[in-house]
């Protein structure tokens, strides 16, 4: 359970932008003619390094280079990397990545609390850092500068549109801005085509997420990134009264009576259906009588890099799989 909650804690990113001269509102600089400019083999457009750019934590981050060893300290910033081209770049990722297949051959450098002697000995020329392992990681974070290591603090998305920036940003700090471009834009196509499917719904489900199992029940209210989702796919929070992450009691859950239940934890515990199917008292909610429970991949939708519009489309598909039959 406590690699589940870690896991949670993951949530990425952040947005800046590259200047075309003095401090722009995202945080950028001109570095003066100095700056050496790239252009990309793959097409790309032209990066200035140096550059200086703002992160989540208000850091003036310098970036003598195209970075050409990165270290990513969670998942989603690895998979965006990835998605971005840079795998052959990535010299060192978090114990807690597990996609794509790749990472597994990659050096580990720990947890939300990294080895510092690990990262530094991998000399990597930019560390892709969160804002959610501040807490845990500040001193560790300042040993990296002290020692010559940029390292940019991704800001936590809470939306899509902030993912979309993020990965824009991680772009523009590494050189591949035209690829970033490209995954934002087909993001946002098939959000749009999803979108569109479920327009035609007239009748709303409601729909109970359950993020950590019993005894410890745990859902997501309003103002969430799950909330969002729901919101999307054009289905009622059956939480949507209460904000943030919320505790359940089982009571509770069973007055809710969703028309659906979707759970995001299948891949760290064994057949949550037939666990929530087992539970004294819930037989007759609407979701367990016609056996609606389905289980989303957990790193679909709370890693918000590339994969998000995936999570987003399986929900959908969970809630209304008539719109979306073949």
């Amino acid at each position: 359970m406590k690699k589940f909650y870690s896991l949670f804690l993951t949530l990425l990113l952040v947005l800046g932008v590259l200047a075309g001269c003095g401090q722009s509102e995202d945080g950028t600089k001109d570095t003066g003619t100095s700056g050496e400019k790239t252009e990309q083999a793959d097409g790309n457009k032209e990066s200035a390094f140096p550059l200086t750019i703002t992160d989540a934590v208000d850091e003036e981050v310098v970036i003598e280079k195209q970075p050409e060893k990165i270290i990513s300290l969670v998942p989603s910033n690895t998979e965006i990397a990835y998605e971005l081209g840079l795998g052959e770049k990535i010299v060192g990722v978090s114990d807690n990545d597990n996609y794509p297949e790749e990472v597994t051959e990659k050096e580990k450098v720990g947890g939300m609390e990294f080895n510092v002697e690990k990262v530094i000995s991998l000399s990597p020329d930019l560390v892709l850092a969160h804002e959610s392992g501040v807490s845990y990681a500040k001193e560790g974070f300042k040993q990296l500068r002290e020692a010559g290591i940029p390292v940019f603090v991704v800001k936590e998305a809470t939306n899509f549109d902030e993912t979309f920036e993020t990965i824009e940003t991680i772009g523009k700090i590494t050189g591949t801005t035209k690829d970033a471009e490209e995954i934002v834009t087909t993001m946002k196509e098939d959000l749009d085509a999803i979108k569109e499917k479920v327009a035609s719904v007239t009748e709303k489900k409601k729909v109970y997420v359950e993020v950590s199992p019993a005894p410890e029940i745990f859902t997501t209210g309003k103002n969430t990134f799950m909330d969002q989702m729901l919101t999307t796919i054009n289905a009622e929070n059956a939480v949507s009264d209460q904000e943030g992450w919320v505790q359940m009691d089982q009571e509770a859950v069973i007055a809710l009576n969703p028309d659906v239940i979707i759970t995001t934890y299948g891949f760290y515990t064994e057949n949550p259906k037939q666990q929530i199917m087992s539970r004294d008292g819930w037989q007759d909610m609407k979701a367990l009588k016609e056996e609606q429970i389905y289980d989303v991949h957990s790193d679909l939708v709370t890693r918000t890099g590339p994969r998000l519009i995936e999570g987003v489309e399986e929900i959908a598909k969970a809630v209304y799989p008539e719109v979306f039959a073949e």
